[in-house]
């Protein structure tokens, strides 16, 4: 039997996508917590306490929108970087956006492991695990 992942971590605004996202993720049954954000200053605060308690998982995927109200998906990467606690997760940046910039940027960014246009669909999922954690799927 596959080990599933410690966490997963949504970070997007919108309430509909994280709705969808957390259902496909349950339904592949790949993780044992789920965690949804919808800040990203939260999602910050988060990480930088995550594993200090059992109910806290350390997330080792997460899924980062950029287009979002107060702190945007490039403001969080730009603090994301400088934290101790990233090493091991892989970033997956899941977005709307189609500007070929976004993605050079992104690339350009060692920390992010993949740059992925929404909707999150089964396929995808599948494939982001089977690459980045081929060890367990």
């Amino acid at each position: 039997m596959k080990q599933k992942l410690a966490c997963i971590l949504l970070i997007d605004n919108d309430e509909p996508t994280n709705f969808l996202n957390k259902l496909l993720i349950q339904e592949a049954d790949c993780t044992e917590m789920i965690l949804v954000e919808q800040s990203a200053s939260d999602a910050l605060e988060y990480l930088v306490n995550s594993g200090k308690k059992p109910s806290e998982p350390r997330p080792e995927l997460i899924f980062l929108d950029i287009n979002m109200p107060a702190m945007d998906g490039w403001e969080f990467l730009e603090k994301y970087a400088s934290l101790s606690q990233k090493e091991g997760i892989v970033l997956v940046m899941l977005t709307t956006s189609s500007n070929p910039e976004d993605m050079a940027r992104a690339r350009k960014l060692g920390y992010i492991a993949d740059f992925r246009n929404k909707p999150l669909n089964e396929s995808m999922l599948s494939e982001i695990l089977r690459t980045y954690f081929s060890d367990r799927f």
